[in-house]
């Protein structure tokens, strides 16, 4: 029984409803308990079998597992009970536990022998900012958060301290205040491999001189010594596999800021105006920085963004435009190359992107170059057949290559790596959509990991997948072209390749998670369930339940069916809200899970919190087929 106040004289009494099983469970504990009261150990093996898809189930397996459930009892009934499992034990302690019946596996299980070009990576975008991307403090702090849940890209900015004897890693032209490099690099080398033994890799933007090159080079090297992967050659003809670098330390970085400053400098003579126009610039991006520092401020506090608040079927809504305008363009992949801008992050003249005279030691621990984009879209997304490189666009140079180049992208990627990264005006750290980017092949999809937000959400979930370790294996489809020729356009009509029934039977958990009151002052919550696929426009659907009033634990018993054309890409989106009629409805807990991860059968789902974090209690017990 619980109780609400309500109008301050009265108080209202709700009764808790026992939680029982599903008739789904019911009935599949007595089919394969064939009627009696409990399970035993070689039928269990049996239901993960036969049920489960765990085919290699063993009798040792269920043992381990019976044995665990039997634990988790009280102690003196289970020094009394029979051997085997109860009903409620097969249910409360093995269905609805999410570390003995998961959704979806913890091991590595993909090929990890492939070029690192094969492999979508865990990538972050300035990644030692604590906050928002024009005011917050730089730490090291973030950057072991980061590592500490898998991401496998670190990005340092690299600065002149005032006196230009030493690096500082800060934002440029901001007002983030500085961390000095040596301690990043040694969070990063204690910190590296606690979540993966797969390579990190650190991407360096490069503002410095060549003696402070030198300085770095020094810095990179002692710190890591023997940890610090580097190529024999200044460029290779294929990419290392993740496995050959396990627990290795891998450079990669653009051409040295002061050539390009040089050159600008040039232009500054030639055009005085554009100097005094780009100085004033600056001032105004760190204006924009102290007005912008409240919000961002709000948002770390956990208070609601407006892209959480967007509705469902919203989410996508750039995603389905895109496609639509790169089918329009499709027919000019082929035309004649007008656009010849520098909207590439790794734009230089010099052709092996360094000065003559810049720091020849620092030239060496680079194993990841950088590669030329002089020249437009054409030059950028060549491939060259004698050496690989990484190519930096940002989100919006992005959405227009793929609009008149997508299928140059894909093969550009078979090989090579393609970072993309957030637009300039992102200032409060929040992401874009990451799907664009796995769709046609770009490995490293950097991201604000200081944010949230349902974009956030979906790069947390997608490298759920093959045990959470930074890399994940992409489809073969985008490797190679198909027999006609051609590349994967995910804008193509494609039969149906799979259906996945979903079926969400309860929640339990947000009573030990969360205060009485913390959804509603005065009643029980009211929730419901939203259930939806991310992946190739022709994929993408959102369903919801029906809303259980005043209940902790719901029950909804709901069945919902998507159809997937490419279930490679799709992520399988699944949220809690408790309804309010007078009021935006609150957040009860999110999870994203990659479709091609799921595990069949009745599985217990852990939810996550606004930032990711995974909820002590609270889960959903869900059903999973594919047809």
């Amino acid at each position: 029984m619980g109780s609400y106040k309500y109008c301050i004289c009265f108080t209202r009494k709700f009764a808790s409803s026992a939680v029982a099983p599903p008739a789904d469970v019911r009935d599949a504990f007595a089919e394969y308990a064939a009627g009696a009261s409990h399970m035993s150990a070689d039928q269990l093996r049996r239901f993960l079998a036969e049920a489960h898809g765990q085919t290699n189930a063993t009798l040792a397996d269920a043992e381990r597992i019976v044995e665990l459930v039997r634990r988790r009892r009280h102690h003196l009934h289970s020094m009394l009970a029979r051997p085997g499992i109860t009903l409620d034990d097969f249910f409360f302690h093995f269905l609805l536990s999410d570390d003995l019946n998961p959704p979806i596996g913890s091991q590595v299980h993909q090929d990890m022998e492939l070029p690192l070009s094969h492999y979508y990576i865990y990538t972050g975008h300035n990644s030692y900012l604590t906050g928002n991307q024009l005011s917050s403090n730089c730490s090291d702090v973030p950057i072991i958060k980061a590592l500490q849940r898998g991401v496998r890209v670190i990005e340092l900015d690299m600065w002149p301290n005032s006196a230009k004897d030493n690096v500082h890693i800060l934002h440029g032209r901001t007002l983030t205040s500085p961390v000095e490099m040596i301690k990043c690099l040694r969070s990063i080398k204690e910190y590296a491999f606690c979540a993966s033994p797969y390579p990190v890799v650190i991407t360096l933007e490069d503002h410095l001189t060549p003696d402070l090159q030198a300085k770095v080079a020094k810095m990179v090297t002692q710190t890591f010594g023997d940890m610090l992967y580097c190529p024999e050659s200044d460029f290779i003809e294929e990419f290392p596999s993740p496995e050959a670098l396990k627990n290795r330390i891998i450079i990669s970085t653009k051409p040295p800021k002061e050539y390009l400053a040089s050159k600008n400098r040039k232009e500054k003579e030639n055009n005085p105006q554009k100097g005094e126009d780009d100085s004033q610039k600056g001032e105004d991006d760190s204006e924009k920085g102290a007005n912008g520092s409240q919000k961002s401020e709000d948002d770390a506090k956990g208070h609601k963004v407006s892209n959480d608040e967007d509705p469902w079927g919203n989410d996508f809504a750039d995603l389905k435009d895109l496609c639509v305008s790169t089918d329009k363009n499709a027919n000019n992949e082929d035309e004649e190359e007008s656009d010849d801008d520098d909207d590439y992050d790794d734009d230089d003249d010099n052709e092996n992107g360094f000065q003559q005279d810049s720091a020849p030691e620092y030239r060496r621990i680079i194993a990841v170059h950088a590669g030329n984009s002089k020249g437009g879209t054409r030059n950028a997304l060549k491939v060259d057949p004698d050496k690989v490189r990484r190519l930096s666009l940002s989100e919006q140079k992005f959405e227009k290559v793929v609009e008149s180049h997508a299928a140059k992208l894909v093969r550009f990627t078979q090989k090579n790596i393609l970072r993309v990264y957030p637009k300039a005006t992102r200032f409060n750290s929040s992401n874009y959509n990451p799907l664009i980017g796995w769709m046609h092949g770009a490995q490293m999809i950097a991201f604000n990991m200081q944010g949230y937000g349902r974009s956030l959400w979906l790069m947390q979930g997608f490298f759920r997948a093959n045990g959470g370790c930074g890399y994940v294996k992409k489809p073969e489809f985008l490797m190679k072209d198909n027999p006609h020729g051609d590349v994967f356009d995910p804008k193509a009509s494609l039969p149906v390749k799979t259906t996945l029934k979903v079926k969400v039977y309860m929640g339990d958990g947000w009573s030990m998670d969360f205060s009485q009151t913390h959804f509603d002052a005065y009643s029980p919550p009211d929730f419901y369930t939203k259930v939806g696929i991310a992946g190739v426009p022709a994929d993408i659907k959102m369903k919801k339940t029906k809303v259980i009033e005043d209940n902790w634990t719901p029950v909804w018993e709901e069945e919902f069916s998507f159809p997937l054309t490419v279930p490679e890409l799709a992520l399988l989106r699944i949220e809690v809200h408790e309804y309010d009629m007078s009021e935006k409805n609150d957040f009860g807990g999110q999870t994203c899970i990659p479709v091609w991860e799921l595990k069949p059968g009745i599985r217990a789902v852990p939810l996550h919190d606004r930032k990711g974090n995974k909820y002590k209690s609270v889960k959903l017990l869900m059903r999973f087929q594919f047809a």
